[in-house]
């Protein structure tokens, strides 16, 4: 049952654990396990060696408070991303654009340091690094999947209208996003294009923007 608003709606508050990287006291919890990824890292021999040995361990957590679907309120949570790579393409959460496509995101850094890559529905790509006190506003309409870069976990505060839902497919669609996030063997990371990634085309690029149009 979908939750609703009353006329006085409760505040809330909600303890960040770092150490854990869990927002306590939430009603949503899920996770994603390695074995839960396949076919989203390019390096699939990789992929299959490491699944073998930590199919079952938790990749990414999110822990969130989901008051209403109303379209004035807010969801608010935290994601926890583990260290790693497959290949060396870094650990990376799903990535989506909002079902409502004219819903914007707030991150913002806790612990840790990764970034997010975001992309237009029309193939620009930009790219904003995220440490502890980094704000990160990603605007409406953008694809966006977040990346750990470094070697503990990258946690994240995270808020969002509640009303803007999640489309995960449009990056399945496109056999992935146009860039994949690697190590450059000198600690730090670079960007390749996706050479599976199928571009959108107008027919499709217009159907998404109609659902800003339907509002």
């Amino acid at each position: 049952m979908k939750p609703t608003l009353s006329k006085w709606p409760e505040p809330r508050a909600f303890r960040v654990d770092l150490s854990s990287g869990l927002m306590e006291g939430t009603g949503t919890r899920y996770q994603k396990r390695l074995k839960d990824l396949d076919g989203l890292y390019s390096d699939a021999d990789a992929f299959a060696t490491l699944l073998a040995a930590r199919g079952d361990e938790i990749v990414y957590d999110v822990t969130d408070h989901r008051p209403s679907d109303a379209p004035g309120d807010l969801i608010t949570g935290v994601t926890r991303m583990s260290p790693g790579k497959v290949g060396d393409e870094f650990f990376m959460t799903r990535g989506h654009i909002h079902a409502n496509i004219d819903r914007p995101e707030l991150y913002f850094g806790l612990k840790g340091h990764g970034l997010m890559l975001m992309e237009s529905p029309d193939g620009e790509t930009r790219i904003v690094e995220i440490e502890a006190h980094t704000a990160c506003y990603v605007p409406p309409r953008w694809i966006h999947r977040s990346v750990n870069l470094g070697g503990d976990d990258f946690v994240m505060l995270f808020c969002y209208p509640a009303d803007a839902g999640q489309d995960y497919a449009i990056i399945e669609r496109a056999n992935g996003m146009k860039l994949r996030i690697l190590d450059d063997g000198r600690g730090g990371y670079r960007s390749e294009a996706n050479p599976a990634y199928v571009a959108r085309n107008e027919a499709q690029i217009a159907g998404l923007l109609a659902r800003t149009e339907r509002g």
